[in-house]
């Protein structure tokens, strides 16, 4: 099984900043994605940024130039680093990746459980 654990998630005050950290266990074989997502009640899920195994990224318009995405492939680790924050950033946050395990030799799609993130005016 694979697990994905959020955190660095919290309340912080509109132009502050915050670091989300996900850790990907379990048994594996590859990792190529890993992203952030968000979704506010009420709303789709909606990327963030994505981070290729080779360290491509792409960002939300509304992220560019404040949110940077960065992995340690050797911990299996995905990073958020949000700068600059307003209170339209308040959302769910989810760790998605793209593994490959042996017991499917097959991709798939795996999702954390959210960190709430909040961001006061």
């Amino acid at each position: 099984q694979v697990q994905l654990v959020e955190s660095g998630g919290g309340l912080v005050q509109a132009g502050g900043s915050l670091r989300l950290s996900c850790v990907v266990s379990g048994s594996i074989i590859s990792i190529n994605d890993m992203g952030w997502y968000r979704q506010v009640p009420g709303k789709q899920r909606e990327l963030v940024a994505i981070i290729s195994s080779g360290g491509s990224t792409n960002y939300a318009d509304s992220v560019k130039g404040r949110f940077t995405i960065s992995r340690a492939n050797a911990q299996n680790t995905v990073y958020l680093q949000m700068r600059s924050l307003k209170p339209e950033d308040t959302a769910v946050y989810f760790c998605n990746v793209e593994a490959i395990t042996p017991m499917t030799m097959m991709q798939y799609d795996y999702w954390g459980q959210g960190t709430q993130v909040t961001v006061s005016s």
